[in-house]
């Protein structure tokens, strides 16, 4: 099931005509798909902070994690106290939460824990993102939602939608498409985010006629999750569990390491013991990705490097004056701009 899965999301963003099963389907999650939206829509609720809600409109691999820790960290040094609020993909929690330093992975999921660990930042994780709203104030005073660009349900200051560089695919719709909404729905955004590598992103072709900013994240290196100091080998074998594989894979090569061989898992698949013993007896150098690291590290031989790929982040010149320009006046801590790489 997941190797069918995975052909299927190929398939996505192939210039080809998706199978005829699946452009019957489309009609139908497309009905359901307006219907639960507009429902949302029509009874919304304001958050105890101005909030920016970051989303996309294709399923998966737009940059999003990256994206929010990047503009938390930015905010936070322009003087702001971002508070992150994201669903919990992958975990078990039921009830909105606090993630704390030492929260089970498997429980707030590993979004909700690396945005945690890497952001400094308040995190909450919950379903139901209007219940975790009871937990939001005095955390901070401004507040970032991950993957709300369909969550209508809470009001939000500036509607982020990142964009991959690749565009929205073959153009249709789940399960014909990777496109969860149609194209024209990039016309309730404020800000469009077209994300990737410089590369990619030189090539992109505007999806319309609203301006569209640029995001840029390259590969840094590898360092060793474990805490070694060892000098990262040359060659490695790629291990993840995000939705576009095929990024990480380029990435590494873009760093001018050799690939070994290559695993993937499906999205947010939990690591087990099992998967631990199969990989250490590949005998090979395993490099993950940030988000594969905070489930793999609990599990992984304290005394084996586990290779980490760092991404540095750029935002393309005024997109944070963009987006703080659509939030309210708010007395912040300081108001010292940001002088870091990846600022604008």
């Amino acid at each position: 099931m997941p190797n069918l899965h995975n052909r299927i999301e190929q398939m996505w963003w192939k210039p080809c005509q998706p199978p005829l099963l699946l452009r019957c389907i489309e009609p139908v999650y497309a009905a359901i798909s307006r219907i639960h939206l507009n429902r949302r829509a029509a009874h919304t609720t304001a958050p105890p902070l101005p909030m920016i809600s970051v989303g996309n409109i294709t399923a998966g691999g737009s940059g999003k994690t990256p994206f929010v820790l990047w503009l938390a960290d930015l905010l936070n040094q322009t003087g702001y106290s971002p508070v992150i609020l994201c669903r919990g993909n992958g975990g078990k929690n039921s009830s909105p939460t606090v993630v704390s330093p030492d929260a089970d992975v498997k429980q707030v999921g590993d979004e909700a824990k690396m945005l945690a660990e890497m952001s400094g930042c308040p995190t909450i994780v919950a379903a139901d993102r209007i219940a975790a709203c009871s937990l939001i104030d005095n955390l901070g005073d401004v507040l970032i939602m991950d993957d709300g660009f369909q969550y209508r349900h809470l009001e939000r200051c500036c509607d982020i939608v990142l964009v991959p560089a690749e565009g929205t695919g073959n153009g249709h719709l789940i399960p014909a498409g990777p496109l969860r909404e149609p194209v024209t729905a990039l016309d309730r955004a404020s800000i469009i985010v077209r994300t990737g590598s410089k590369t990619e992103n030189d090539r992109c072709q505007p999806l319309g006629e609203n301006p569209e900013w640029y995001w840029v994240r390259e590969p840094t290196g590898l360092i060793d999750a474990m805490g070694g100091d060892t000098d990262h080998p040359d060659s490695i074998y790629a291990v993840t569990t995000i939705a576009r594989p095929q990024r990480f894979f380029d990435d590494l090569k873009n760093c001018g390491l050799e690939l070994s061989g290559t695993k993937s898992y499906p999205d947010h698949h939990p690591f087990t013991d099992k998967d631990v013993l199969e990989l250490l007896h590949l005998h090979k150098n395993i490099a993950v990705t940030a988000k594969d690291a905070v489930k793999l590290v609990p599990l992984w031989p304290k005394k084996r490097p586990l290779w980490l790929l760092q991404l540095q982040g750029t935002g393309q010149p005024g997109l944070l004056d963009a987006i703080t320009n659509c939030l309210p006046n708010i007395s912040r801590k300081n108001k010292t701009p940001p002088q870091v790489t990846g600022s604008d």
